[in-house]
């Protein structure tokens, strides 16, 4: 745009020159040459005004020429404040805020059919995720997690929701695949200490028994009642053993609820372990392995975490996208944060404005504005020169008429 400006200008020159020799021929030509006298000073009072925003014309130092290098810290400053006074108040951004449906832009986005703005989120997340599990002290951090879960562990009755469960477990009869798994386990443990059981029985026979070698009869009787006592329990769902011990279960159960020195044993163990320094290093060990697993599983391109994000935030967009309550509830708080944004940091912002713009040096602001705005100011030069033409050839026909 600066060359076809200043191609005009130079052109409005050579018709000047060729039809003012040309005067004396047809009277046509001195309309002609008013003209393109006019044009060009009309084109060359635009090109001084344009260029002398930006820089000195032709090198001259005239006052009051390069002007917005020379008022840069002016306009910084100004700039600032016009952002200040009219963007950044409550009112504009509230107002502003208000015809926007933040949520459901969000939800367009997490929703869309490509997968890369889900991809790049989750990739994000999952990367900021290890990062922060590596950068944060494990020790610290661990400590910090177990102090947390003590403390609201600490802070559970534990004795009536244990009586609850295993009262709710009796009643629904979950307990019995665990009795009959007792009992096996009581079996097997029998049959692999026959022979310790065996020696009980005969260090504690008398010398007449163990003589006439009655003790080893008595004692393949006991195991043989033992072992028949087990089996006859673990096939009979209404032996009265099992009642027995539901008895028992049941017991303990109303106990854990409602007996206070039952629920301050519970307590007093609940306390032991919350402040043994085993369970602190068996924590510390589970949390150092979650730590690791989590930061490996992030890390993996295609993983199982990822494929979780990704899952939670496309039913994430779909509810933002459907659910208008969720909308206004985000929306208001969206609307809330920015207005609280420019309220309390509305200065700090024009401020990094201004300071940016006073630490570039004349030539860069020069050169920005230039070429932001240079092609309009292009068309101001030829405007200029082709309403100073006219006006000219409008005041030669006056001249010529009158």
């Amino acid at each position: 745009m600066r060359i076809t400006a200043t191609l005009m200008l130079v052109v409005m020159a050579g018709v000047f020159i060729a039809s003012h020799r040309l005067l004396d021929l047809h009277p046509a030509w001195g309309y002609l040459n008013a003209f393109a006298e006019a044009a060009m000073v009309g084109g060359l009072a635009d090109w001084f005004a344009v260029t002398a925003l930006f820089r000195h014309p032709l090198g001259i130092p005239i006052p009051h020429t390069a002007i917005i290098p020379s008022n840069k810290d002016r306009i910084a400053d100004t700039m600032a404040q016009f952002l200040r006074s009219n963007f950044l108040t409550p009112a504009v951004v509230a107002r502003r805020m208000q015809g926007m449906n933040v949520a459901r832009g969000v939800g367009d986005y997490l929703v869309a059919p490509s997968d890369d703005n889900r991809s790049r989120i989750t990739g994000g997340a999952a990367e900021l995720m290890a990062e922060v599990l590596e950068s944060l002290d494990p020790d610290r951090l661990g400590n910090q997690v177990r102090q947390g879960l003590a403390g609201q562990f600490a802070k559970i009755d534990v004795s009536p929701l244990a009586g609850r469960m295993l009262e709710g477990a009796i009643a629904d009869k979950r307990h019995m695949p665990l009795m009959d798994g007792f009992i096996r386990w009581a079996g097997l443990t029998l049959e692999d200490n026959e022979e310790t059981v065996r020696e009980i029985i005969h260090d504690r026979a008398n010398a007449v028994l163990r003589w006439t070698g009655l003790d080893e009869r008595i004692s393949s009787s006991v195991l043989d009642g033992l072992y028949r006592l087990l089996a006859e329990v673990l096939v009979d769902p209404e032996h009265p053993l099992r009642s027995k011990i539901e008895e028992g279960l049941e017991k303990l159960a109303s106990d854990l609820k409602n007996d206070p020195a039952t629920r301050e044993k519970v307590e007093e163990i609940k306390r032991d372990l919350l402040e043994n320094p085993a369970v602190a290093e068996w924590w510390m060990g589970v949390w150092e392995r979650i730590r690791r697993s989590l930061i490996r599983r992030a890390r993996e391109p295609d993983n199982v975490l990822g494929e979780e994000m990704r899952k939670g935030l496309a039913e994430l967009g779909k509810a933002l996208q459907q659910d208008e309550r969720l909308q206004h509830q985000i929306n208001r708080f969206a609307r809330r944060t920015a207005v609280g944004i420019a309220t309390r940091y509305g200065d700090e912002i024009v401020r990094l404005v201004s300071e940016t713009v006073k630490r570039w040096d004349a030539t860069t602001v020069t050169d920005r504005i230039e070429g932001a705005v240079g092609r309009d100011l292009q068309f101001i030069r030829i405007n200029g020169t082709l309403v100073g033409g006219l006006v000219g050839l409008a005041i030669h026909a006056v001249v010529e008429l009158s």
